[in-house]
């Protein structure tokens, strides 16, 4: 079954158009790099040169990383999850999940093939996205350079990116609770709003979906306001929704 799910997923275009829409996070990224090394090359009121110059970034190795780390904690929340939307929604989309329930095989195996599809989808993705990010560095000559800033910019990117992936199975649920796309999209759409406004009442340590970006740094100073209930409600959240995915596609009756 996870055979069938790997080929399925070679054999679409959405695999190559979620590469290419998060390609786009690290080189903005260097577009970002290229203004703060050159401010001259832009007009003082571009939107791009007042948005770096809010940014406060320097054209080095340790700033760029940082950035790349927070591309896949935001970027990922929307394009992991539209991987989630698409493996998980697609059968009923395309009128094929009572195909799948007619396979002899146990319910269970085909929900964890599914499951680790989307895993192995989303990792690959974070490693292209982070070769194409140290391309950019090496293109744009960025200075700063150290074996420790290097091992510490890779702990932090994959710790963000397995924590941007945990948030897959509760998207999984509302795609089979939805039967489709529209739902799991609109779950994410409303969660990344959600994340914006619990964060500036300062809760964003408390809601699971703020969680990757404030690993990551995006917040800055914001990250030290992870503590132990902050991890704990994290956990909660992605085992339930795995747990309510299993036991919907165990137990409901897919003929309505």
């Amino acid at each position: 079954m996870l055979k069938a799910e790997i080929l399925k997923t070679r054999h679409t275009r959405i695999t190559w158009i979620t590469l290419a829409g998060f390609a786009l996070g690290p080189v903005i990224g260097g577009l970002f790099m290229l203004i703060v090394m050159h401010p001259d090359a832009v007009a003082q009121s571009s939107i791009l040169k007042i948005k770096t110059d809010m940014l406060a970034f320097t054209a080095d190795w340790q700033s760029y990383m940082g950035l790349l780390a927070q591309v896949v904690a935001m970027g990922g929340v929307f394009v992991f999850g539209f991987v989630a939307s698409w493996i998980f929604g697609r059968e009923y989309s395309d009128g094929t999940a009572k195909d799948l329930l007619a396979l002899p095989l146990p319910r269970a195996s085909i929900i964890h093939a599914k499951f680790i599809t989307y895993f192995i989808w989303c990792i690959i993705l974070a490693i292209s996205i982070f070769l194409i990010g140290l391309g950019v560095i090496v293109l744009l000559d960025l200075p700063g350079y150290s074996h420790v800033i290097l091992a510490e910019s890779i702990k932090i990117y994959f710790i963000t990116t397995l924590l941007t992936i945990a948030m897959g199975p509760p998207i999984a649920f509302f795609a089979f609770i939805g039967k489709g796309y529209l739902a799991p999209l609109g779950f994410i759409v409303f969660t990344l709003i959600l994340a914006q406004v619990i964060a500036a009442v300062g809760a964003g340590n408390l809601f699971p979906w703020s969680i990757p970006a404030l690993y990551s740094g995006a917040a800055g100073e914001y990250k030290s306001d992870l503590n132990l209930w902050s991890y704990i409600i994290f956990f909660i959240t992605s085992t339930a929704g795995y747990l309510a995915t299993v036991f919907w596609w165990k137990n409901a009756d897919q003929t309505k």
